[in-house]
């Protein structure tokens, strides 16, 4: 009789199209969204027993903790440790999608792009190909940087962004990294006591290993 190899058990999935899915207790995975099981919904799943990993195609639906990511493709994977790596593939017209909550703050992080790369191990993502990077401070959004490549680190809260040829379009001919950052209100102005500052602010980096100052 021949052999059939299951998905390992850390993965949950649900061969079907689901309209929505409701987040609960977000407010408290922040930080834990590291150690949270990942959940993915798609229409079809092929695991490949001699490389590890499983290969989710269709409508693909993951959430882990707050982290939450969308795109027709996502290749998953589990070391020894227990460490979640996974690549979210879209397309320029249907770009993959990630957001995740930022600890401690009513903010979040969306991103967008044509091939997207989570490693759990490091808490980095990268988005590549017309990739987009936005926070948000409740539903209003306050930045947004554009480029081909971006890095966002969640652990030390900076990014990179590269542009280049494969930046440019017919909106931005040379290539250009673009970004808009919304200044934070004085709140002094309208109420006597200090404006208090923002220590978690996202600032843009050339360095991911830069400490925060």
């Amino acid at each position: 009789m021949p052999t059939h190899h299951f998905p390992p058990p850390w993965i949950r999935s649900h061969f079907a199209t689901m309209a929505g899915l409701v987040l609960a207790g977000a407010a408290h995975a922040e930080l834990a969204d590291k150690d949270k099981p990942m959940n993915i919904e798609a229409d079809a799943l092929r695991y490949e027993d001699t490389r590890q990993t499983s290969v989710f195609t269709g409508n693909v639906l993951i959430t882990k903790g707050t982290i939450v990511m969308r795109g027709s493709k996502m290749d998953v994977r589990q070391d020894p440790q227990g460490n979640q790596f996974g690549v979210v593939t879209g397309t320029a017209a249907a770009p993959g999608f990630f957001r995740q909550k930022r600890e401690g703050l009513d903010e979040w992080i969306e991103g967008e792009g044509e091939r997207i790369e989570y490693d759990g191990k490091a808490q980095t993502v990268v988005f590549t190909g017309s990739a987009v990077l936005r926070r948000y401070r409740g539903t209003q959004l306050n930045d947004e940087s554009v480029g081909n490549q971006i890095t966002y680190n969640s652990l030390t809260e900076v990014f990179t962004v590269k542009g280049g040829p494969a930046n440019r379009t017919a909106a931005n001919p040379s290539g250009r990294v673009r970004a808009m950052l919304t200044p934070i209100p004085d709140a002094a102005s309208t109420d006597p006591a200090p404006a208090p500052t923002d220590p978690a602010r996202l600032r843009p980096s050339t360095d991911l290993n830069e400490k925060q100052k």
